[in-house]
C-alpha cells in the first residue's frame, strides 16, 4: 500500500490532551508542524502548548467530524479514546496507529487473547463473564491471583488480587459485577518495558529496554539500559519487534514485561502509543520516543534511537506537594537532572504532575542521582545544595 507522507507545515490531530499530548505536540511543533487536540477538557497540559485546543466530548459527532476535517493525519495519546469516535474520524483523515490496534489494545480480554493466540508469551489468563466463572478459573490458575476488569483500567486502577478461592464472591462484587480477566499472580524478578516504532513502510526502530520499578501500581522509576543480561534484552526486543509487525502498527507502541525469577519473559500488557518509561528518551537518546510517534504517522523515515548516556527517570506524582511546593530550586541545582513539568494545575496523590531525568556515566549511578534530586524537592528540606 502507498502512503502519502504529511509533510512538516501540516496539521496533525490528537485524541486525548494529557501529559503525552504534550510532549508529542512539543516534538510536532519543534519539527514544524501545527497541532490540533480535541478532548473534553480545557486548559490541558496538550492544549497549553497545541495551536489549537478544541473541547468536546468524543461522542459529540459534529465536533470530532470539523476537528478531522482540519487536520491530515490523527494519533491519540491515550488508548481509552472510543472506537466509534476513531472511526468517524478516519472517514475525513488517516488514524495511526489504525483503530484496529486500538479495538485490540483498550480491552484487556482481546489483548490477551490476541496475544496468545499469535504466540506471544503472556500471563496465564482466563475470561470471566460470571461469577461461576472466576470460581472455575482460580481452580485453574490457582492462587494467589488478580482479577482485571477488562477496560479502562490503568495504574492499577480496576483490579482485585485474590488470595484465597473465598474471596471470588467479594472480588467480583468489587470490579462491579462486569466482564473482567483473571490472570496468575507473576512472582517476576523485574519489570521490563520496550518501546518502539513502526513506520508506513514497516520500518521498525527500538529503544533498548528499559527496567521499571512501581510503587502502589505506578510506575515510579525507570532505568536506562535494563539492569538484566543481554539475551533477555534481546528476547524482549525480538518479542516486541513481532508484535509491532503482527499488529501492523504505524506509530509507537510500548510492551510492558515481566521477567519471572527462572528467566522467562511474560508479556504483562501493551499500550499503542508513547510510554510513561520512555520519558527519559526526550535527554538520553538521539531521537526520543514522541518524536518517533511524529514521524512514524507522518509517515517519515524514522529517527536514530541511539542512547546518548545512561540514564533514569523518577516520577513526580501530586503527593511530591504534600509539604507544599515543591523545591524546584534545589532540584534544578543538579546539573545533570532534567525538569520535566505538565502543566497540570491540581496536584492530587498519585497523579502524576511530572518527570525527573537524570543522566550519568552508569545506570546506577543514574538512578541514585535522580532520586537524590526527587528527595531535595521535599519543601521541609532547607537544604538547596547539591
Amino acid at each position: 500500500m502507498k502512503y502519502r507522507t504529511v509533510l512538516p507545515g501540516s496539521t496533525i490531530g490528537v485524541l486525548g490532551s494529557g501529559q503525552l499530548g504534550r510532549m508529542f505536540t512539543i516534538a510536532a511543533r519543534r519539527l514544524g508542524y501545527r497541532v490540533h487536540v480535541l478532548s473534553p477538557d480545557s486548559d490541558t497540559p496538550t492544549g497549553q502548548v497545541a495551536d489549537v485546543e478544541i473541547n468536546a466530548p468524543y461522542d459529540d459527532l459534529d465536533a470530532v467530524t470539523n476537528f478531522a476535517k482540519q487536520t491530515q493525519v490523527v494519533t491519540f495519546e491515550f488508548e481509552n479514546v472510543p472506537m466509534k469516535t476513531a472511526e468517524l474520524v478516519s472517514q475525513h483523515a488517516p488514524v495511526r496507529p489504525a483503530g484496529s490496534v486500538l479495538h485490540v489494545t483498550q480491552n484487556r480480554l482481546r489483548e490477551k487473547t490476541f496475544l496468545q493466540t499469535s504466540g506471544f508469551p503472556v500471563t496465564p489468563f482466563r475470561p470471566v463473564h460470571e461469577l461461576a466463572d472466576l470460581s472455575t478459573a482460580l481452580e485453574q490458575l490457582g492462587v494467589p491471583a488478580v482479577l482485571k476488569t477488562a477496560e479502562w483500567g490503568y495504574d492499577g486502577k480496576g483490579q482485585v488480587k485474590i488470595t484465597a478461592a473465598e474471596q471470588a464472591a467479594t472480588a467480583w462484587s468489587t470490579l462491579g459485577e462486569q466482564t473482567t480477566v483473571l490472570e496468575q499472580h507473576i512472582d517476576f524478578d523485574s519489570e521490563l518495558s520496550v518501546v518502539a516504532a513502526r513506520g508506513v513502510g514497516g520500518q521498525v526502530e527500538h529503544f533498548a529496554p528499559f527496567t521499571n520499578m512501581h510503587h502502589n501500581h505506578i510506575l515510579d522509576v525507570s532505568i536506562s539500559p535494563a539492569t538484566v543480561p543481554d539475551e533477555i534484552a534481546r528476547e524482549a526486543v525480538e518479542i516486541a519487534r513481532g508484535v509491532l509487525a503482527k499488529l501492523e502498527v504505524i506509530g509507537v507502541l510500548c510492551v510492558e514485561f515481566f521477567l519471572t525469577r527462572d528467566g522467562k519473559l511474560l508479556i504483562n500488557e501493551l499500550a499503542p502509543r508513547p510510554h510513561n518509561s520512555g520519558h527519559l528518551t526526550i535527554d538520553a537518546h538521539v531521537s526520543c520516543q514522541f518524536e518517533q510517534q511524529v514521524r512514524a504517522v507522518c509517515g517519515l523515515p524514522l529517527g536514530s534511537t541511539t542512547q546518548l548516556r545512561p540514564a533514569a527517570m523518577a516520577n513526580l506524582l501530586g503527593d511530591v506537594w504534600g509539604n507544599g511546593e515543591p523545591n524546584w530550586t534545589a532540584a534544578c541545582a543538579f546539573s545533570d537532572v532534567k525538569l520535566h513539568l505538565y502543566g497540570k494545575a491540581v496536584a492530587r496523590p498519585g497523579r502524576k504532575m511530572g518527570h525527573l531525568t537524570a543522566l550519568a556515566d552508569s545506570p546506577q549511578q543514574a538512578v541514585e542521582r535522580v532520586l537524590e534530586a526527587r528527595l531535595a524537592l521535599d519543601a521541609s528540606l532547607t537544604s538547596t545544595t547539591a
